[in-house]
Formats: C-alpha cells, structure tokens, sequence
C-alpha cells in the first residue's frame, strides 16, 4: 500500500514493475488503483468463478421422463431410476415426470404409485421435495439431493469389499472330444 500518488507517478511505478495499473474503485475521489498483473487477475477470478458454478448443482435441475404414458416397462424405469442416481450423488435436483395419454388419466393412482416407488428407491440417497402433483395431463415429483446420506453412501462403497472379477478362464481342447470336421468351401 502506497498511498495517494499522481497518475503519473503510479504509471512509471507500474511500468518499473512491468505489471498493469488496474482501476478498482472509479467512483472515490481520488480514484483507487491497484498494481497487479491484470492478466493473472482475470485467469483467477475466472477459475473462482467455475469453481463457485461447480458447487452451486443445487441450483440446477435435471428433468427424468417416464415415457410418452404409463405404458412403460418397469426395466425401463429401472434405468431411468438409475440415471436419476447418478444425478442425485452428482448434487443434481431431479424432477419425475409421468405423462398421461387418452383415457390414462382416469388411473392416475398408478402413477401416484409409481412415484411413490421411485422414491423409495431413492430415498438411500436423496428426499423428496416435492411430492407427486398433477397439472393437466402431466404428473411431476422433485427429489433433492441428502448430503448426509450421500457421504455414508460414497464411504460404504468406497470402504466396501471389492467385488471379485469374474475372469474366464481359458477353455482348453478335450482329447476324447473329435474336433469337428474343417468347413467345406464353395468355389
């Protein structure tokens, strides 16, 4: 900190530092400067800056359709459900969504069914936040992400016993079997 200095003198102080005098506060009479390298700056305020949009997932949402209507194979779900972890251990929101078509909507406690599935099979790692709601022909839930219980999810597994490989072994040729015989070729 130098204190108050004419423009002139904070230009040749800059220039024997071969660094960038940078404007910091404009409005204040006088006007506060800093000498710093300009560059530098910005490189670290822009990687601040992704890190900060890194650890604010919380804030974005990841949308998992159920299909066109309720007639949807419970593997299909299954997949969808997973994905739907990924998202949640990730720090993602996930909303649900079950569309009805036609007469669909007359069973719309099979979605409400549905979804009441879907969260329990998610409830290891996530909560619901909001709970199955209609608005029109569209049925939505939102799951948010349980820190608390993610972390005791990542240490189990992590903790966990590796799971064996399965390696196949080598299959080799039985005597007493003949081999069969070479292929005719068509000429």
């Amino acid at each position: 900190m130098v204190g108050v200095v004419e423009l002139e003198e904070a230009k040749r102080l800059a220039a024997v530092a071969g660094l960038d005098l940078v404007e910091i506060a404009a409005d204040s009479r006088p006007p506060v400067v800093r000498i710093m390298d300009f560059g530098k700056f910005k490189y670290e305020q822009a990687k601040k800056e992704k890190q900060q949009k890194t650890k604010s997932k919380a804030g974005e949402m990841k949308e998992v359709r159920l299909g066109r209507s309720m007639k949807i194979d419970p593997h299909d779900v299954e997949i969808r459900v997973n994905q739907a972890r990924q998202f949640l251990m990730e720090g993602y929101r996930v909303v649900f969504v079950q569309n009805f078509r036609g007469r669909e909507l007359t069973y719309r406690n099979k979605g409400d069914e549905r979804m009441e599935h879907i969260a329990q099979q998610l409830a290891d790692i996530g909560r619901v936040e909001m709970t199955p709601r209609l608005n029109g022909k569209r049925m939505s839930m939102i799951l948010v992400p349980d820190r608390s219980k993610i972390e005791s999810a990542k240490k189990k597994s992590s903790s966990g016993s590796p799971k064996a490989s399965k390696a196949i072994a080598p299959v080799e040729a039985d005597a007493s079997v003949p081999a069969p015989p070479p292929a005719a070729a068509n000429a």
